[in-house]
């Protein structure tokens, strides 16, 4: 009997834990959108890899060297995926979650461990940024120690203090890697003392850079990611109720030549009241020379879902 209902709970989470293709793209619009090609559209239908929940993802950190694709949630879980793409699709296998832990290897406490930007550095460290209590840190990708603080980075005077955000879950949204700047990191709204539609981008070492956020009403800085070219391709997100339209906007921050307020060109826009399917896009990481992939948070909510979307960018 005990083994029956283990054979039944496991064929269950094998029907369940889908990987299915699906559309974020209105009707009559090709997989050529405004500056960019849609490759491949995913929905993770996955309730819970090795054991562990799989929901809130935040972010993305891809390793091409080993086809290892590294998502983050909210909850303070890191999640590993077997990840291969190529010229007109992806294909995933979950492999294994941790929970993220200090040094000492208990489990980082509830108000600590709201984990918003990932990255890995080149060479190969994951570097994790959190709202909350404002920190990045380096963790474990493998091993035994899987999901275990190794360091943590010095933040500039800007960031360390939460009296400077506009909120405890304002603070620091969107982590990347910038060949000649080092680890770049930036809150999901501008700090206090900044117009509300003026984004900051800073450096570890201390610089920062400006640009405009979008018309759309509380247009947040949710991602962002190195491009080949050495400037910024950023996720901005507007949302300011049910029955409003949900924007999701593509843009290149050009950092190159910039020294304070940076230029930028809106890549694509996504609209829900234009027929996109689209969800709370948070994540971002590149997958290849001028390939991208994009993921939405479901907020553990039944009615949204976890979307991974592969694009290039023209």
């Amino acid at each position: 009997m005990i083994r029956s209902v283990a054979l039944w709970c496991c064929l269950l989470f094998v029907l369940r834990a889908e990987i299915v293709p699906a559309k974020i793209t209105p009707e009559g619009v090709g997989d050529r959108y405004m500056g960019i090609r849609i490759i491949d559209q995913k929905l993770l239908d996955i309730p819970s890899v090795g054991g562990v929940k799989f929901a809130e993802i935040s972010d993305l950190a891809y390793d091409p060297r080993e086809e290892m694709l590294y998502m983050v949630g909210d909850e303070g879980i890191l999640y590993r995926f077997q990840a291969h793409f190529s010229d007109r699709n992806m294909a995933l296998r979950p492999l294994s979650a941790a929970y993220l832990q200090k040094r000492s290897g208990k489990r980082l406490k509830h108000w600590k461990r709201d984990s918003e930007g990932m990255t890995l550095d080149p060479e190969g460290r994951l570097l994790i940024s959190f709202e909350g209590e404002m920190k990045v840190a380096q963790f474990e990708k493998e091993g035994k120690g899987f999901g275990r603080m190794i360091r943590r980075y010095p933040l500039p005077k800007a960031l360390r203090d939460i009296r400077h955000y506009r909120s405890k879950n304002k603070a620091l949204e969107a982590l990347a890697w910038h060949p000649r700047y080092g680890i770049l990191v930036a809150p999901e709204w501008p700090l206090k003392r900044y117009d509300k539609k003026r984004h900051t981008i800073y450096s570890i070492g201390g610089k920062r850079w400006f640009f405009q956020a979008e018309e759309e009403a509380r247009s947040s800085l949710t991602a962002m990611e190195v491009m080949e070219d050495g400037n910024l391709l950023v996720i901005e997100r507007s949302f300011t109720g049910l029955f409003a339209p949900f924007v999701v906007t593509l843009k290149k921050v050009y950092l190159k030549g910039c020294k304070k307020r940076c230029k930028s060109r809106v890549i694509a826009k996504f609209n829900t009241h234009e027929g996109w399917d689209i969800d709370n896009f948070e994540g971002l990481t590149k997958v290849g020379k001028d390939r991208y992939l994009m993921v939405s948070d479901n907020g553990d909510h039944f009615y949204q879902k976890t979307l991974l979307v592969y694009f290039e960018v023209l």
